[in-house]
């Protein structure tokens, strides 16, 4: 669009001269600035939310300049990345990405909470229990995002319990989980295995 309308300014230039013209440059300048320091986001959270990753990285690698993107939508950008290397199961630059976007300080404390549990998560997979439980915890403390990310990490620090043989807190953790009634296909599988050793626990 800014590209569109600098054509049209410059044409509309030639034939009748700047001022008539000078509107049109200003939408192209607003325009083009504002792809280089806000980047379309909303794109990508629409194909992120619709499901379709190639779309989502079609439009990620259509930022050129991200170190022009102003702090927060760079935060947010990072985390996108972070997101989408996750489904690729490149678990390092999905870890490099979400720790630059921490760096760089979340625009919500949801969105901060959130890219911590996914840490946690990724240290999980990775086998460091005790760096997930930090992640966790933390996550936990800065908010999450809503009832399905909390039961989630909930879920986590369960698991992490039974591995530190911990029954009683595992307990604990598994009734939180329940009490937040989860929908997400995943989560309700991962309930439902749980349980079955969960009341066997002792403790």
């Amino acid at each position: 669009m800014g590209i569109v309308f600098l054509a049209l300014a410059i044409f509309t230039n030639i034939e009748a001269g700047f001022w008539p013209s000078f509107i049109l440059y200003l939408i192209a300048v607003v325009l083009i600035v504002g792809h280089f320091i806000f980047g379309p986001m909303r794109l990508i959270q629409g194909y992120m939310e619709e499901g379709d990753m190639e779309g989502a990285k079609k439009v990620v690698a259509s930022i050129w300049f991200p170190n022009l993107l102003i702090k927060p939508v760079r935060s947010v950008y990072y985390t996108l990345k972070g997101n989408l290397a996750m489904v690729d199961q490149d678990f390092d630059n999905a870890e490099k990405y979400m720790k630059k976007s921490l760096d760089m300080g979340m625009p919500m404390k949801e969105a901060e909470g959130a890219n911590k549990l996914q840490l946690g998560m990724l240290a999980m997979q990775k086998g460091d229990l005790k760096q997930s439980e930090s992640y966790i915890r933390a996550a936990i403390r800065s908010g999450l995002p809503d009832k399905e990310n909390e039961a989630a990490a909930y879920l986590q620090l369960s698991s992490i319990m039974i591995n530190k043989r911990e029954f009683r807190a595992a307990k604990e953790y598994f009734r939180k989980v329940k009490a937040l009634k989860p929908t997400t296909p995943q989560i309700v599988d991962q309930v439902k295995q749980m349980e079955k050793y969960i009341t066997r626990m002792p403790g």
